[in-house]
């Protein structure tokens, strides 16, 4: 997601994995081998542990265990059900290559760690990760020479083992989505309705998550914002869009844990003409990356994308055009729910002497453009989020206030859609099971608008014809080093 420049409220969220995975990974097993031992009648008299809910990865372990004893309580009557699910599991190990372009690697990497082909295992619950560690990201050193001690300072290291449980869980979440995305990669080819793609992204990105309302789930909705559309588009209910393979579409999705948000994107494309297009927008992310760091200003970052950006052309059709920056499009800050946190990383030279600093997460994310580079609100809205610091009011409809009292136990001040709205579930099985439906919620949505509870975020467009191209990464300011949480083998 992504932040423009100048108004607060237009902040885009545009979204990147572990460049290099652990490589002393855990050999792949075959969770269910283990499976077939037999409960014990009697009962051994000793008390059923507690599972304490503010910690997910207690409750994930305790989680395990109980899947390992319940499966010999598997009823008949689901034992069907069971063997075909069993049947569109693939056991082919073959690396899958990608079928669009854009990105590198194989669809399936991450069998290695026991996945499943689809994957459908909850990520904490892999055997490569049953001692609770996750893949670290890509670590770099922070940029400038004023940082060069850091990454040998033992009391800078004594300050990380302090936030060993935050990076697990920010590790997690960035390996559900580097999972999520190559799934999604698997499938994206030209003739896929959009709306049926982002159906299947988030509820595989709930699945692997094992989403559980505002602790732990998606992140923001899925944008699949095409051609001159930069950001902020994903299909309402009724839109039949269909993906072709002339088009350049931009996936950004998110995933979250204790609020924790992890903002990554990239761009689909099925014809090589548009490489040299995707290949300076991802170089400059990278640059973006590479001079990031505490206390750098975001001026000078700025500063570094466009060079490297504005020093690339793309042929189109036999006309050769400039590749420009989005001027008004920016990566940010991310704060616990809070997508946008107030600090934003511009994509051009700029003044904004502001620093980074120790701690920190940052969405870099950029947009290269064949237009303008410059991005207007256009088309039909679907996303929105309720403002951070939205005021008290007394309103006077009552749907109105029913909306918001469903915004805010399903979603509190992380973003959503019209879409989540839509579902039976009014988009969190765990919050509200099935009964979630919001119906004939339009006018209660712009009423919440209007009185600057909610923001609406239209998609962001360029001129009509033109392209744009992004990606995007989440990195964290550790007090050693700077770690690339959502890097990948595929970008």
């Amino acid at each position: 997601m992504n932040a423009t420049n100048g108004k607060e409220k237009h902040a885009n969220h545009s979204k990147g994995v572990n460049s290099e995975i652990n490589k002393n990974t855990t050999k792949q097993s075959n969770p269910s081998a283990k499976n077939n031992v037999k409960r014990s009648k009697k009962k051994t008299g000793k008390k059923s542990k507690k599972i304490d809910t503010s910690d997910p990865f207690e409750e994930f372990e305790l989680f395990d265990k109980s899947l390992q004893s319940k499966k010999s309580e598997t009823s008949k009557e689901k034992a069907p059900i069971e063997e075909i699910s069993r049947t569109v599991i693939s056991l082919d190990t073959t690396p899958k290559p990608c079928p669009s372009r854009g990105v590198t690697g194989f669809v399936n990497s991450y069998m290695k760690y026991g996945q499943t082909d689809p994957p459908t295992i909850q990520v904490a619950l892999l055997p490569a990760f049953s001692n609770g560690n996750f893949p670290e990201g890509e670590i770099l050193e922070h940029a400038g020479e004023f940082n060069k001690f850091r990454i040998s300072s033992e009391e800078k290291r004594a300050q990380e083992r302090f936030n060993e449980d935050m990076y697990s869980k920010v590790r997690l979440a960035s390996e559900v989505h580097r999972e999520v995305r190559k799934y999604a990669q698997s499938f994206i080819k030209p003739g896929i309705k959009l709306f049926d793609m982002c159906e299947m992204l988030e509820n595989k990105n709930r699945e692997l998550i094992r989403e559980k309302g505002k602790e732990r789930g998606i992140g923001f909705p899925t944008g699949c914002s095409l051609n001159n559309v930069a950001a902020h588009y994903t299909p309402n209910s009724g839109d039949n869009t269909v993906l072709t393979k002339n088009d350049v579409m931009k996936i950004d999705f998110g995933t979250q844990i204790d609020g924790r948000i992890i903002d990554c994107a990239w761009t689909v494309t099925f014809d090589e003409k548009f490489d040299p297009l995707l290949e300076a927008v991802k170089s400059a992310t990278n640059e973006g990356i590479k001079q990031a760091g505490i206390d750098v200003r975001v001026c000078d970052i700025g500063a570094a994308i466009q060079e490297v950006m504005e020093s690339n052309e793309v042929e189109i059709d036999g006309k050769v055009y400039p590749i420009k920056c989005c001027r008004n499009l920016n990566g940010h800050s991310i704060m616990p729910y809070q997508i946008h946190s107030g600090k934003n990383v511009p994509i051009v030279k700029g003044r904004d002497s502001t620093k980074m600093e120790e701690g920190e997460f940052f969405a870099i994310e950029t947009f290269g453009s064949t237009g303008r580079g410059f991005v207007i609100e256009d088309l039909e809205c679907s996303h929105y989020m309720k403002n951070f610091d939205a005021p008290q009011m007394n309103l006077r409809s009552n749907r109105a206030k029913q909306l918001l009292q469903h915004i805010n136990k399903t979603f509190g001040t992380l973003a959503f859609c019209r879409r989540w709205l839509d579902r039976p579930d009014g988009g969190s099985q765990h919050v509200n099971g099935y009964n979630g439906q919001q119906t004939m919620y339009l006018g209660a949505l712009n009423q919440l608008c209007s009185a600057g509870i909610v923001q609406q975020y239209p998609p962001l467009c360029d001129i009509k014809g033109s392209y744009v191209a992004q990606y995007e990464h989440t990195i964290l300011l550790r007090p050693t080093c700077k770690e690339v949480l959502s890097r990948g083998d595929d970008f």
